[in-house]
């Protein structure tokens, strides 16, 4: 297995290079942000459809049981009919519609190299974020010249986005290895590393993803859900018919951010 360390970056690297790295880390922590949206918006409409149907329900066996002849009681669950209509509409006119920029994710496929892609990751998270938190980074893989058939540049930004949050989350002098393999049919990436919830939100460290972003990360989670600024991973792979896995959070201990996307599509 050859193993990859970055914790110094290039002396080489040109201004073009440097440049380039600005824009995708740009384009990433974009990225990133709007799909923290769409996902929070997805669970927005869904925890907020359950209670609705639930007084919906109420209010039909309410009017059953209510006096005709009970005006009171007829303006009361008829202003709860109206309350609940109202909400669905907003649910529909203005969460459903800003989410559907977002809810069908468009994918280019082709086939490209698993390798390079991986090397990017770890170059661009070193320079444009770890070197300056004094995280090390290390990539564990076999891979050479195995190839898969998806979208580069989704697939690409969901990658960037496991190491990335595993350095906004390590302390100084924390290693944040990132291990990659191919099965039969399955290409699987593991971030892993130690959870540091002070690292997330210290202002006086530097930062690439939001302050809400990193905030909501250290709450505690619902079941299996996974934190919001995670959401473009779990899309993507999903879109790739994948699946991701945020492993459990225990502040001191390690924890893991696993990706598994299919090498070729249905």
């Amino acid at each position: 297995m050859s193993i990859v360390t970055t914790s110094t970056p290039s002396s080489s690297g040109s201004n073009e290079e440097t440049s380039a790295v600005a824009e995708r880390t740009a384009r990433r922590c974009a990225e990133t942000a709007l799909f923290m949206r769409d996902h929070v918006l997805s669970l927005v409409s869904h925890d907020l459809r359950s209670p609705l149907n639930a007084i919906h329900s109420w209010a039909y066996v309410l009017d059953r049981k209510i006096d005709t002849n009970d005006a009171t009681a007829q303006r009361a669950l008829e202003g709860i009919r109206n309350g609940v209509e109202q909400q669905v509409k907003l649910l529909e006119s203005i969460v459903d519609t800003t989410r559907a920029e977002t809810k069908a994710l468009a994918l280019k496929r082709a086939p490209f190299a698993l390798r390079p892609l991986l090397d990017e990751t770890i170059g661009d998270v070193r320079d444009a974020l770890a070197v300056r938190r004094g995280v090390a980074l290390e990539l564990n893989s076999p891979l050479a010249a195995q190839q898969m058939d998806g979208d580069r540049e989704r697939l690409a930004a969901a990658l960037w986005l496991l190491v990335a949050f595993a350095v906004e989350a390590s302390a100084s002098g924390a290693t944040v290895t990132l291990d990659a393999d191919v099965d039969a049919s399955t290409f699987r990436a593991t971030v892993a590393w130690q959870a540091t919830s002070a690292a997330l939100t210290d202002a006086a460290l530097p930062h690439v993803l939001e302050n809400f972003a990193r905030a909501q990360a250290t709450q505690p989670r619902e079941a299996s859900r996974i934190s919001w600024v995670l959401g473009l991973c779990k899309r993507i792979a999903e879109a790739h018919d994948g699946a991701f896995e945020q492993g459990e959070w225990a502040d001191g201990q390690p924890t893991t951010l696993k990706l598994r996307v299919p090498l070729a599509g249905a």
